[in-house]
C-alpha cells in the first residue's frame, strides 16, 4: 500500500485551488439565500472540471472518480460550494455504465463543453422519501416512446438543468417479483417537455437550489430510455455509490476548512491575556475533528480505488460518506464554538458552511439507513426496517 499523493493529484488541487481564488467569500455571500453561482459553474465548465468523468474521446478528462472526488474536496476546502454543480459528476456513473453509444456519442461531447447541462437527479419522491422501491412516478410505454406521470422532490438544480437522469416505475410492483424489478432509468431532455414538466423551487435552510418537479404526461421517445427496461433500480446504484464517494470528499473538504479557519483564529484570539488555542476546551474538539477527517479520506479513497477499477464499493461508498459527513459536522460545531458569537456572523462564513455542512448528514442518504446497510448487508444481521 501506498499513500503518497499522487501528483496529478497535487495539480488539481493547485489548479482548482486556483480558480477557487477567483471566488472569494463575498462572492458566496451576495448569493444568499437562494442565488445560483453561473460564474463559478461556468468557470468550471470552461476549464473542464465538470467533464472530468467523461472519456477523452467525448471531450473530457476521462479521470477516475478518484482524481473527480479531489475537484470536489478542493472547492469545499477553498470555502466555495460544490453542491452548485456536482451532480454532473455523479450521474456519470449511471450513464457510462449503461447508456447506449447513441446515447453517449449525442450527450457527453455537449455535456463536457457545457452546452448540455446534466445536474437533476430525479429520484426521490414525497411519499417514498429513502424507499426508492416505492415511488410512484410511472413511464408507460405508448407508441415508439413512453409518457411519465408523477412527481419528484428534493430534485436539486433541475432549474439549472437541460438533462435529468430519472428513475420512474415501468412495470406495477403487483406485477414483478421483486420490488426492485419493474423501476427503469430515462435520460430526460427537459428542453423539449413544455408546460407538461413543471419546476417548483423549494426554499432551505441553505443555498442548495432545490426543487420538486411534477410530470403531466410528459412524453419521451424510446431512445430515452437507460440501459433495458425494468433494470434501473441496478443501475441507479452506479450512480449512487459514486454520489456517495463524492459527498464524503465535498465534507471532507468542508471538515478541512472548518478545522483550518479555527486553528488560525484560535492561535490569534486573545483573551484572558492569552490565545484561546491554548485552551485545552478549544484545542481537543479540533484535534479531534482532524483525525476523524484523516480517517474518513482513507475510506473515501479505498471506495474511488474500488470504483475505479470496477470492484464492489457498496459499503466502502457508504461509510466514506457517513464518516466524512460525521467528521465535517463535528468539524463545523467545533469551529463554531472556537468563534464564540464571531460564529454567527455572516462575515466570517462559518454559519454559511455550517448550514451547508450539516446537509450531509441526511442526504444523498440518511446516516441511519447507512448504519443499516451495514448492519445487513456487512455485517450480516437481520433487516432492520
Amino acid at each position: 500500500m501506498r499513500f503518497d499523493v499522487p501528483a496529478d493529484f497535487v495539480e488539481i488541487h493547485a489548479a482548482v485551488g486556483e480558480l477557487c481564488a477567483r471566488f472569494p467569500a463575498e462572492y458566496w455571500r451576495a448569493l444568499e439565500p437562494d442565488g445560483y453561482p453561473e460564474e463559478f459553474v461556468a468557470a468550471l465548465t470552461e476549464n473542464g472540471w465538470l467533464a472530468a468523468l467523461i472519456p477523452e474521446e467525448f471531450g473530457g478528462a476521462g479521470l477516475g472518480v478518484a482524481a473527480a472526488s479531489m475537484i470536489l474536496e478542493t472547492i469545499n476546502a477553498s470555502g466555495c460550494n460544490s453542491g452548485a454543480c456536482h451532480a454532473q459528476m455523479y450521474t456519470m456513473g449511471s450513464v457510462l455504465r449503461h447508456g447506449s453509444a447513441e446515447q453517449k456519442a449525442e450527450y457527453l461531447p455537449k455535456i463536457a463543453s457545457g452546452e448540455l447541462r446534466l445536474q437533476a437527479f430525479g429520484v426521490t419522491e414525497p411519499t417514498a422519501g429513502s424507499d426508492t422501491t416505492s415511488i410512484q412516478t410511472t413511464a408507460k410505454r405508448v407508441g415508439d416512446g413512453y409518457v411519465i406521470r408523477g412527481q419528484k422532490i428534493w430534485t436539486s438544480r433541475a432549474l439549472h438543468s437541460d438533462l435529468m437522469l430519472l428513475l420512474a416505475r415501468t412495470t406495477p410492483t403487483d406485477q414483478v417479483e421483486k420490488k426492485t424489478d419493474g423501476l427503469s432509468m430515462f435520460l430526460l431532455d427537459m428542453r423539449t417537455a413544455g408546460d407538461r414538466l413543471e419546476i417548483r423551487p423549494i426554499q432551505t435552510m441553505m443555498n442548495h437550489a432545490t426543487t420538486e418537479v411534477f410530470f403531466d404526461d410528459v412524453e419521451v421517445p424510446a431512445t430515452a430510455l437507460v440501459g433495458e427496461e425494468g433494470k434501473g433500480f441496478r443501475y441507479i446504484l452506479d450512480g449512487m455509490n459514486v454520489e456517495r464517494i463524492l459527498i464524503a470528499a465535498e465534507c471532507i473538504g468542508d471538515g478541512r476548512w472548518f478545522v483550518e479557519k479555527a486553528a488560525r483564529y484560535a492561535s490569534e484570539r486573545v483573551v484572558f491575556g492569552r490565545p484561546i488555542g491554548m485552551n485545552q476546551g478549544v484545542q481537543f474538539p479540533l484535534a479531534r475533528a482532524h483525525a476523524a477527517i484523516e480517517a474518513a479520506d482513507l475510506v473515501r479513497h479505498k471506495a474511488a480505488w474500488l470504483f475505479d477499477e470496477g470492484k464492489p464499493c457498496g459499503a466502502e461508498a457508504n461509510m466514506a460518506k457517513f464518516l466524512a459527513s460525521e467528521a465535517s459536522w463535528a468539524a463545523a460545531n467545533a469551529c463554531l464554538d472556537a468563534h464564540g458569537g464571531y460564529g454567527f456572523a455572516a462575515e466570517y462564513d462559518v454559519e454559511r458552511k455550517f448550514r451547508e455542512t450539516r446537509l450531509y448528514s441526511i442526504a444523498p442518504v440518511s446516516n441511519n439507513l447507512v448504519l443499516a446497510y451495514i448492519g445487513q448487508h456487512v455485517l450480516g444481521m437481520p433487516r432492520s426496517y
